[in-house]
C-alpha cells in the first residue's frame, strides 16, 4: 500500500530505556490518526519521537519512500510541521510575525517574504480565525488564541504531515468545532496527513481515520474508530472505576446515585436526559422505563438508574413488561413524568400515568422537584 506516513518496529523512550515498542502505524496521504491513553501513557513520547526531538530508540519511520532519519532539518521543516504544548519563546512579536515564522523553511538564508510567502500567511491566519488579533503581542494573548496562531503557523509551512499534542486544550467548544473543521477540510484540499493525541475521546471518534491506545508499555490497540470504540474498551483502557463512558454514544456519565430506587421516571426520545442528571446530582435513586433500548434516553438511563425497565427496538410492549413498570412505581411512590403527549408506540408509557394517577401517586415536576417530593 502507497504510506504518506508509516513506522516499522518503532520504540520510544528516554534515555536509552523503551517506553513503548513494536510501534506499527500506516497512513495514507490525507488520513488523520489519534493517540489516546491515560496520563502518562506515552502519547506525547510517540508525537515527539517522530518528530525527531527525542531520539528512537529501535524501528524507523517514513515520511513517504525517505527514512526520517535520512532528511536534513530543513527538508524536514518543509515535510512536517508540529505543534506541541511548550510556548514558543517570541520578543517583540506581533501574532502575525508568529504565524510567519512557519515560512522560514522557504525563504533562503536572509527570511525575505515573496508576495506568495505574504499571501500564505494571510490565508493561514485566515483559516484559524485569527486576523482581527495579528497586531497583538504575541505573549499578551490567551492560551487559546495561542493555540490558533500556532496551528496558522504550522499551515504556513505546507507540511505534508501534521503533528499535535493536545491541540484543543485550550479551545472552548465553538473553537474545538472550528479547529477540527479545519483540520478536515486541509486534509480534503491538501491531502494534508495529522497525527495527533487527544483526551477528548469523543472528537477522536468523529474526526479520526485511525486510532492508536496507547497505556504506557505497549500499543493495545490501532485502527478505525468503529473498531476501537467496542463496548467496555474504554473502561478498561483508562481503568475506570467510577462513572462510566459508553462507546457507541461517546457519551460519559457520573456514577449513579446508591439505594432502592425513590422515585420512577417516564421518559422517551431525549427528554429524560436531563432529570436523569438532575437526579443523580441530587443524590436520589431512580427507576426509568418503559423504554426501548434504541431510544435517546437509554444510554443514560442504563448509567444512572437503579433500574430501567426496557424492551427491545421496535417491538411491542409485552403486558408482564407493563405489570413489571406498575408494580416498580408502586414501590417507589413518586413519578415524575417527562412527556406531555404519547405516540403511537408509547400507549404503554402512556397507561403507567393513568395507573400513576388512579392509584394516587405522587406526581414530581418535570422542573424544580425536591427531595420531599413536592413541586418547588
Amino acid at each position: 500500500m502507497d504510506y504518506n506516513f508509516k513506522t516499522e518496529k518503532m520504540s520510544v523512550g528516554y534515555q536509552g530505556v523503551p517506553l513503548i515498542e513494536n510501534i506499527e502505524i500506516g497512513l495514507k496521504k490525507g488520513e488523520i490518526l489519534t493517540i489516546i491513553g491515560p496520563n502518562g501513557a506515552g502519547k506525547s513520547t510517540i508525537l515527539k519521537s517522530i518528530a525527531r526531538q527525542l531520539t528512537l530508540l529501535g524501528g524507523t519511520v517514513y515520511l513517504g519512500e525517505k527514512e526520517l532519519g535520512q532528511m536534513s532539518g530543513r527538508e524536514l521543516s518543509q515535510k512536517m510541521a508540529v505543534v506541541f504544548t511548550e510556548k514558543l519563546q517570541t520578543e517583540l512579536m506581533t501574532c502575525e510575525d508568529a504565524v510567519a515564522t512557519g515560512r522560514y523553511p522557504y525563504t533562503g538564508r536572509f527570511g525575505v517574504f515573496s508576495k506568495e510567502d505574504e499571501a500564505i500567511v494571510e490565508q493561514a491566519m485566515e483559516q484559524v480565525h485569527i486576523t482581527e488579533i495579528k497586531d497583538q503581542d504575541f505573549t499578551k494573548i490567551s492560551d487559546g488564541q495561542r493555540q490558533r496562531v500556532m496551528l496558522a503557523r504550522a499551515i504556513c509551512q505546507r507540511p505534508d504531515i501534521l503533528i499535535l499534542d493536545e491541540p484543543t486544550s485550550f479551545l472552548d467548544v465553538k473553537y474545538k468545532l472550528d479547529f477540527l473543521s479545519s483540520l478536515q477540510k486541509l486534509r480534503r484540499e491538501t491531502g494534508l496527513t495529522v497525527i495527533m493525541s487527544l483526551h477528548e475521546l469523543e472528537l477522536a471518534k468523529r474526526v479520526s481515520d485511525r486510532i492508536l491506545c496507547v497505556n504506557g508499555t505497549y500499543v493495545d490497540r490501532y485502527g478505525e474508530p468503529e473498531t476501537i470504540f467496542q463496548p467496555g474498551y474504554i473502561k478498561s483502557l483508562f481503568h475506570i472505576e467510577t462513572g462510566c463512558f459508553d462507546e457507541e454514544n461517546s457519551s460519559m456519565e457520573l456514577e449513579p446515585a446508591k439505594g432502592e430506587p425513590e422515585v420512577f421516571v417516564i421518559a422517551g426520545g431525549g427528554t429524560g436526559r436531563p432529570v436523569f442528571r438532575k437526579l443523580q446530582r441530587q443524590g436520589i435513586p431512580f427507576a426509568a422505563g418503559i423504554l426501548y433500548e434504541n431510544d435517546l434516553d437509554y444510554p443514560v438511563a442504563k448509567a444512572l438508574a437503579s433500574e430501567v425497565v426496557c424492551a427491545r427496538g421496535m417491538e411491542p410492549i409485552s403486558s408482564e413488561l407493563v405489570l413489571k413498570a406498575k408494580e416498580r412505581i408502586g414501590q417507589c411512590g413518586k413519578v415524575i413524568c417527562c412527556k406531555n403527549e404519547f405516540g403511537s408506540l408509547e400507549k404503554a408509557n402512556e397507561e403507567l400515568v393513568l395507573f400513576a394517577r388512579q392509584a394516587g401517586i405522587v406526581f414530581w415536576e418535570k422542573e424544580g422537584y425536591n427531595k420531599n417530593g413536592l413541586a418547588l
